[in-house]
């Protein structure tokens, strides 16, 4: 009984086989007629442009998935400053055109935004936290695709005052019988100094220090130290010069 079963079906199979062999070569004198008719009907040039056709519809659909299985380049953040005192910025940036891109502060999403047909992006209103403030993105196609997350950039928000400290002289007002003095101070690292208008050096531990030629009589200096988040600081000092 196993054997006949046996025998049974693989003449099943058997027949299934021949079967679909017989509708793929009928297909196939169908299809072959059928092209012959038309190159009869409308001449060679006819199959020629058909062929050219079906050829770009298959590119065409072959670009067309590739479009849609590549992700998104990742968005670019145009930050003018790394520091400010102020506590609410505007964040632009530039990305592939038609995606939305995810802003996220500190690693949170904050908001998103489509790009424009020029491909450009702007967040405005965003509120900084005190100190250092990590800004990243994300953009995303509408087939769901995500690009790599962009590496954070950092701002700093500081609105407190630099210090500054003027060790030479020590006093708002000063008398002293010569003309070579050194104006001596301290303030915090990556200040900036202005004395009078002229560019101090500051070392990295804030120290500073301009050699000046004084005049005879009363001379005025205005010390201005500004931060990298703007924050400016104003000291005005005298010395005067008795021959």
């Amino acid at each position: 009984m196993k054997v006949k079963a046996i025998e049974f079906k693989r003449s099943r199979l058997t027949s299934k086989k021949e079967e679909s062999i017989t509708k793929k070569t009928i297909f196939l004198g169908i299809l072959t007629v059928g092209l012959f008719v038309l190159m009869i009907v409308f001449g060679l040039p006819f199959l020629v442009k058909f062929s050219v056709f079906l050829g770009e519809s298959k590119k065409n659909q072959n670009e067309e998935l590739l479009v849609q299985t590549l992700p998104p380049l990742p968005p670019r953040l145009i930050l003018p400053f790394e520091a400010t005192n102020s506590a609410r910025i505007s964040i632009a940036g530039v990305a592939e055109p038609g995606v939305v891109v995810e802003l996220l502060k500190n690693d949170v999403m904050l908001d998103s935004t489509q790009t424009s047909q020029q491909g450009e992006f702007n967040f405005t209103l965003v509120d900084l936290n005190e100190g250092d403030n990590f800004f990243s993105a994300v953009a995303i196609t509408e087939k769901g695709g995500s690009s790599d997350l962009l590496k954070s950039l950092v701002v700093t928000f500081d609105n407190q005052l630099p210090e500054l400290e003027i060790t030479n002289p020590s006093e708002e007002k000063l008398t002293i019988d010569y003309d070579d003095f050194d104006i001596v101070g301290k303030t915090e690292g990556g200040a900036s100094v202005l004395i009078n208008g002229k560019v101090t050096i500051v070392d990295d531990e804030g120290n500073f220090k301009l050699k000046v030629q004084l005049e005879a009589g009363k001379n005025e200096f205005e010390v201005v130290v500004k931060d990298l988040a703007g924050n400016e600081v104003r000291r005005k000092i005298e010395i005067t010069y008795d021959i």
